[in-house]
């Protein structure tokens, strides 16, 4: 859910184990269900930056549904009266999103105490508040604070605090201005994004995803979509939303065994018909998303939801297995300003991460190193980048179903 920016997002929940038969057009749907898996002893990434060992204690804290302030020790908590302050009492004016957790409103802190100012002084933040009402959102929050207060990188949003007071649940974010990378792709009368800046946001995307996957905790997103991923002033990407995020299997586990959630598009086949999750389950999230930066179209239909099972990637895997007709796929709105070339290897690349053998899909690794292989090596970029130029980082190697937001949809 994260930070959203112009329209609000709205989402509903609903309890269930599979995907319906057919959806009506304007609804948006979570199926909920609860993780078990296999716990043991992690210990910290030497690659990563100020991680602590006790990820695997997150499950624990899941299943009681009891906050670990042990996991907490990095975040600001602030008392329901700052955030009251901070938001000018959650007035309309200051609410920027909606969706099945709660409400996002925009405030405003001191950037050095965290003490609610007024607007236009200190810094902007993105609050989210659960409705009290929503047992699932309630899960999602104490994941969201359990993972976030531990993960630190670039192209993971910052959660900045949050607030536990009496029966309110709140989290604090950065605020990013762009807001999603679904508005922007698929809002109409947006401008279309360049072809280079949809490349940095494809490597920026694969980066954070890397991160997550080379944890020794191994942690699955389990919800990369448009949606989800946020953008800052200059387009550089950050993964957001990790209230259904989960550790990945260890030992000489292969796989984490769970009740189906996410979204409706972006998961994978063999998870949707198995329950049974792993890293490669993300990366297909990923070939849709990279399908859906070089098509501008959403991952399923809006227009013909209900009427067709039809999504993104039965429509473009035709093309994609073809060299020759690679080009069809790619966003008309672009003018056919970007390298034809980069273009077809970026396509290829999708085919190979929506592979229906989870076996035979590269790990996030090896798509990050694709990507900036690919990219570095066109210099002289048909169409300006927005925002500023961004440099790569060192990495180690190694269904609930949401309907994706408001038109994502079967």
């Amino acid at each position: 859910m994260g930070n959203f920016c112009g329209r609000h997002a709205k989402l509903a929940h609903v309890s269930s184990t599979n995907f319906p038969g057919s959806t009506n057009s304007h609804s948006k749907s979570k199926l909920d269900a609860s993780t078990t898996h296999s716990h043991s002893k992690t210990k910290q990434d030497s690659t990563s930056s100020k991680q602590p060992t006790n990820l695997r204690s997150l499950s624990q804290s899941l299943v009681t549904s009891k906050f670990d302030t042990s996991v907490s020790k990095n975040l600001k908590s602030f008392s329901f009266s700052d955030l009251k302050n901070a938001t000018k009492n959650f007035r309309s004016e200051s609410l920027i999103g909606e969706g099945g957790f709660g409400f996002v409103y925009k405030g405003w802190i001191d950037e050095n105490t965290f003490a609610p100012t007024k607007p236009g002084t200190g810094i902007v933040v993105a609050i989210k508040k659960l409705k009290q009402e929503s047992f699932q959102g309630h899960k999602e929050w104490l994941a969201e604070v359990n993972y976030l207060s531990q993960l630190r990188h670039e192209n993971v949003v910052k959660l900045i605090g949050y607030c536990s007071d009496s029966e309110n649940r709140i989290l604090v974010y950065e605020f990013l201005q762009k807001g999603s990378l679904e508005n922007h792709l698929f809002r109409k009368g947006t401008q279309p994004i360049a072809w280079a800046t949809r490349m940095t946001i494809a490597i920026d995307v694969a980066r954070g995803l890397s991160f997550l996957h080379n944890l020794n905790a191994n942690v699955i997103y389990r919800d990369i979509k448009a949606a989800n991923i946020l953008l800052d002033s200059d387009f550089k990407a950050k993964l957001s939303d990790f209230g259904l995020a989960r550790d990945g299997p260890t030992g000489d586990k292969t796989h984490v065994s769970t009740r189906v959630v996410g979204t409706q598009g972006y998961a994978a086949p063999e998870y949707v018909s198995t329950g049974r999750l792993t890293p490669k389950t993300d990366v297909y999230g990923f070939g849709v998303v990279l399908l859906e930066l070089l098509s501008g179209k959403r991952a399923v239909n809006e227009e013909r939801a209900g009427f067709s099972d039809e999504t993104l990637v039965t429509w473009a895997k035709p093309f994609l297995t073809d060299s020759r007709r690679v080009l069809r796929v790619m966003d008309t709105r672009l003018g056919g300003q970007y390298s034809k070339k980069e273009a077809q290897a970026a396509g290829a690349l999708a085919l190979q991460c929506l592979d229906t053998d989870p076996w035979n899909r590269p790990p996030m690794i090896d798509v990050l190193s694709t990507l900036e292989r690919l990219h570095t090596s066109n210099t002289t970029p048909r169409t300006p980048e927005y925002g500023t130029e961004r440099h790569g980082i060192k990495h180690s190697r190694h269904p609930q179903i949401k309907k994706a937001a408001n038109t994502n949809k079967l």
